[in-house]
């Protein structure tokens, strides 16, 4: 398999987002229900699937950088975007 541009953009998005709904998952139901309801399992279970996705994104990223020239100023700005929440949803602004 070739990696295009377009394909590795593709997954840079999607990935970036389904990376998005994670951390709003676990910030928003599986850490509440730690704290509130004392069931950490669902802070194991979708922060391991988050760390997963995050992982996946960096590569992502690392190769928007290499292959596909994206500049380190908008690589930077798609870094601190993951980092926040809703954030990677506005990654397409950026490609």
């Amino acid at each position: 398999m070739k990696l295009t541009t377009s394909f590795i953009t593709k997954w840079f998005l999607l990935i970036g987002k389904i990376e998005g709904y994670s951390y709003l998952i676990l910030l928003g139901i599986a850490m509440p229900l730690k704290y509130i309801l004392n069931e950490p399992k669902y802070v194991r279970l979708f922060g391991t699937v988050h760390g997963i996705l995050f992982v996946l994104f960096m590569v992502l990223q690392l190769l928007m950088l290499l292959k596909v020239k994206m500049s380190f100023k908008k690589a930077a700005i798609a870094f601190l975007l993951s980092l926040l929440p809703f954030g990677t949803f506005f990654l397409k602004r950026l490609v």
